[in-house]
C-alpha cells in the first residue's frame, strides 16, 4: 500500500517514530507536549469522575456527609485511630478545616475521639461501630464496581495501573 517508514528514516531527513511523528528537535517537544496534554486530559476526566463518585459514596454513608470527609473515613479505616493533625496532613488541609470536618463527623455518629494513651493532652479519632459498618458497605460496593468495570483487563494490567498511580501519588507528596 504505502511506503513503510522506520524509525530514523523518512524522505525529509527528519527522525520519525514508528507512528510517523517527527522526533527530532522541535518534534520531540511536540511529542512530549502531546503526551503530557493527553495525560492531563485523562487525569482531569478521572478526577472529575472521582469527585462525583466520592460525593455519591459520601451520601451513601450518610445523607449529610460532605464529599470531602469521605477521605477521612478511608484513612481511619485503613490506618486505625489517628490524631487530627495527622489526618489534616494526610488530607492536605489546615487544622481549622480538619476540626470542622471532624466535628461534623462526630455529630453524624461516624467518628469519636478518645484520649491518646501516648500523650494525655492529645486525642485520637476513630470510626465508631456504625461509621465503620456504613463505610465498609459503601467501600465494598465501590470495589465491586471496579471489578466489574475492569473484568476484561488482565490482572497484571490492573496491578501495573495501581503501581503507576501509587508512583504518581508518591511523587505528588515530595
Amino acid at each position: 500500500m504505502g511506503a513503510e517508514v522506520h524509525e530514523g528514516e523518512n524522505d525529509g531527513g527528519a527522525d520519525v517514530d514508528n507512528a510517523g511523528a517527527d522526533v527530532s528537535g522541535e518534534g520531540v517537544e511536540r511529542l512530549v507536549d502531546r503526551e503530557f496534554l493527553s495525560l492531563e486530559r485523562e487525569l482531569t476526566l478521572l478526577l472529575r469522575r472521582a469527585r462525583a463518585s466520592s460525593g455519591e459514596m459520601a451520601r451513601q454513608v450518610h445523607p449529610d456527609l460532605e464529599p470531602a470527609a469521605y477521605g477521612l473515613l478511608v484513612c481511619l479505616d485503613d490506618s486505625g485511630p489517628q490524631r487530627a493533625t495527622d489526618l489534616a496532613a494526610y488530607i492536605g488541609v489546615g487544622k481549622a478545616t480538619m476540626s470542622r470536618q471532624l466535628r461534623a463527623l462526630e455529630e453524624l455518629g461516624l467518628v469519636a475521639r478518645e484520649p491518646d494513651p501516648a500523650d494525655g493532652r492529645a486525642w485520637l479519632v476513630h470510626l465508631t461501630e456504625e461509621g465503620g459498618t456504613r463505610f465498609r458497605e459503601v467501600r465494598a460496593g465501590r470495589r465491586e464496581r471496579y471489578v466489574r468495570r475492569l473484568s476484561g483487563w488482565d490482572r497484571a494490567e490492573v496491578a501495573e495501573l495501581a503501581r503507576l498511580l501509587r508512583q504518581l501519588n508518591e511523587s505528588a507528596e515530595s
